[in-house]
């Protein structure tokens, strides 16, 4: 077999990772749960491998170098750089390696699936999986499914398709509509395909509509008015555009009305989701109050949600994981040096739209009869997508969801490769110095993906062990212990060993103060692993309250207190500890503020301040029976 067979195998192996990427993230739910994305990240691997096959098979090897990949990769540096100065090691290293997983494909896209025929199998994909998503969205509509797959979803009565969250589906419907639209309109295709492209886009449309996600109808539409106004000024493709802006138009204009169904549902989530509103925004200024901490460099990679709590407004009880902003998210994360990276990355993705639209859009005076240019139908749908997920973002957190992440820099690095229309000034020979500089740095990346993908999911089968073990129980502790030993930063893992072992004390029993002894160890590591989660600090100063050391205590539900103040759960912590202490007047105010904070789920908090203000009673009556009687 000759080096360009060999090559051209590489090649097509790459494609069908990209692709099996792109398809398995949003059939996976989003890829947000640690299997799915340690599946993402393998896959990764394989395509960094075919890419550094590539660099010495192929007989002639060159570069595709846009000024956009200058970024990337200084945002790489940057979060490598910034992980080792993170105080919350095991987080920051989570973040770090998906922007490595997203760097290595954006800049393998880049160089490797250039090819137009590449492009338009990529795009077709997403096109066909978005209409088999949205046929599944609808179908939750209509029947009113909570079940995704075999998973009940987090929202109810709002279709959510393969995803969790209806936001996230939105997300990343918006972003292959436009590209679906493109196609059909624009695209040089047969006519049976260009109606199916069409149908398909209708159907993603309606995808969108029964997300009930609003930030995703207003951005979705403020991109087709985008779309649409480019199609206009080309008047080879002014017809058909303004035939199906009319379609879409009249469509929407006489079924919305007179579907009472959809009508009456759209309106009684929009009522009940209204409440939600305060609650988003609210995550917004404990994110610049994070920020402000380090303000050029951010609070940490993925530090946000420790960070939160100590800005927690009484109104979000719940760890928000993200600021439902993703800019936001940003600054508090990355601070002012990353959000500039992430800006300049926009904007040169902007620049290389304008640089490429004018050799790409067929000219209104070109004689001949009208046909389509699929470089063009790329371009204005990818364009029209990535303005409709930018602005979607700024109300959500889509960019932290790995399948849509993923589909947004495949959009970026696919419409930054069509800039070599424009210019031959990209390219370059990969001469042996550059090509050994690049196989170099991926042997590393492929080497530490490697590394940490064998490393969590070993860790995540002994904790999925520990789950289907009985609680308080040895096995559960074992299989804990055991996922620890594997991954010694995880703060989440020592804290569930010690209240395994504060559970065992609790039941009792001859070695109860030794068990309470060994959940204190726990959780002092914890809390050394995590500063910031008051959760180890609560438990060190519950098993020091079995041990009767009280004046070691007392500083654990203080320092819990202060890191998060406005949390109900733990203000009914401190009430509890002063009840332990029988101290019943200073455990009152705590479960009073916790009753304050939750109302309605709040069980044991009402029960103890029933319990104090009874002895703060008989107290203050059995006072008055021995007052003598005055003479």
């Amino acid at each position: 077999m000759n080096r360009e067979v060999l090559d051209d195998w590489c090649e097509r192996g790459i494609l069908g990772l990209v692709l099996l990427i792109l398809a398995f993230g949003p059939l996976a739910a989003g890829g947000v749960h640690v299997p799915t994305f340690l599946t993402l990240q393998f896959l990764t691997v394989g395509v960094a491998v075919l890419w550094g096959l590539r660099l010495w098979i192929c007989p002639s090897p060159k570069w595709l170098w846009p000024p956009v990949l200058w970024v990337v990769i200084a945002f790489s540096i940057y979060a490598v750089a910034r992980y080792f100065t993170a105080d919350i090691e095991f987080v920051a290293r989570n973040e770090l390696l998906r922007v490595l997983v997203y760097a290595v494909l954006f800049l393998a896209i880049v160089n490797n699936l250039h090819r137009q025929e590449y492009v338009q199998i990529i795009s077709f994909t997403l096109v066909f999986l978005a209409l088999a998503i949205s046929i599944y969205a609808i179908y939750q509509f209509i029947t009113g499914s909570d079940w995704v797959w075999h998973m009940q979803k987090y929202y109810a009565k709002r279709a959510s398709g393969t995803f969790f969250s209806p936001n996230n589906l939105a997300g990343f419907l918006e972003m292959v509509a436009p590209l679906g639209l493109a196609y059909a309109i624009v695209g040089r295709a047969r006519h049976v395909t260009r109606i199916l492209l069409g149908y398909a886009s209708i159907v993603i449309l309606v995808g969108i509509g029964v997300s009930v996600s609003r930030g995703s109808w207003i951005a979705t539409a403020i991109a087709l008015i985008f779309f649409f106004t480019l199609l206009l000024t080309q008047a080879r493709f002014r017809l058909p555009a303004l035939v199906i802006l009319g379609l879409l138009i009249i469509g929407g204009a006489i079924l919305f009305p007179k579907s009472d169904f959809v009508r009456f549902r759209v309106q009684r989530i929009i009522a009940s989701e209204n409440r939600d509103d305060s609650a988003r925004l609210s995550l917004w200024r404990p994110a610049i109050q994070v920020w402000q901490e380090e303000i050029w460099l951010g609070a940490g990679p993925g530090h946000f949600n420790d960070r939160f709590r100590q800005y927690r407004p009484e109104i979000i009880q719940a760890q928000p994981d993200r600021a439902h902003n993703d800019y936001l998210n940003t600054l508090a994360d990355w601070g002012i040096v990353g959000l500039t990276l992430v800006g300049a990355a926009l904007v040169l993705v902007a620049f290389s739209v304008v640089k490429t639209w004018g050799f790409v859009r067929r000219s209104d005076n070109e004689l001949g009869p009208r046909r389509g240019s699929n470089k063009l139908a790329f371009v204005m749908g990818a364009s029209s997508s990535l303005l409709a997920i930018a602005l979607h973002s700024i109300v959500d957190f889509n960019m932290h969801v790995p399948a849509n992440a993923v589909l947004a820099i495949t959009l970026m690095a696919l419409l930054n490769a069509h800039v070599r229309f424009a210019t031959e000034g990209f390219w370059s020979s990969a001469k042996w110095p550059s090509r050994l500089a690049v196989t170099a740095v991926l042997t590393i990346l492929v080497g530490y993906l490697v590394q940490q993908g064998v490393r969590a999911s070993t860790e995540y089968r002994f904790q999925s062990r520990a789950r289907q073990a009985p609680e308080s129980s040895e096995p559960r502790i074992e299989a804990l212990k055991a996922a620890f030993l594997v991954e010694p930063q995880n703060a989440a893992t020592a804290a569930d060993i010690g209240e395994a072992y504060r559970s065992l004390s609790q039941l009792g029993g001859s070695d109860h103060k030794e068990m309470a002894a060994q959940g204190a160890d726990w959780f002092r590591k914890a809390t050394v692993l995590n500063p910031y989660d008051p959760r180890g600090f609560l438990g060190l100063g519950w098993c020091l309250d079995w041990l009767g050391k009280f004046d070691e205590s007392d500083p654990c539900f203080s320092k819990a207190a202060d890191l998060d103040p406005n949390n109900y759960y733990v203000m009914l912590k401190v009430g509890l500890h002063y009840q332990e202490m029988r101290n019943f007047a200073a455990s009152r105010p705590w479960l009073e503020r916790s009753m304050r904070l939750e109302w309605h789920d709040n069980p044991v908090a009402r029960v103890h301040l029933d319990l104090a203000n009874a002895r703060l009673l008989e107290a203050a009556t059995n006072q008055l029976l021995v007052i003598p009687t005055p003479k």
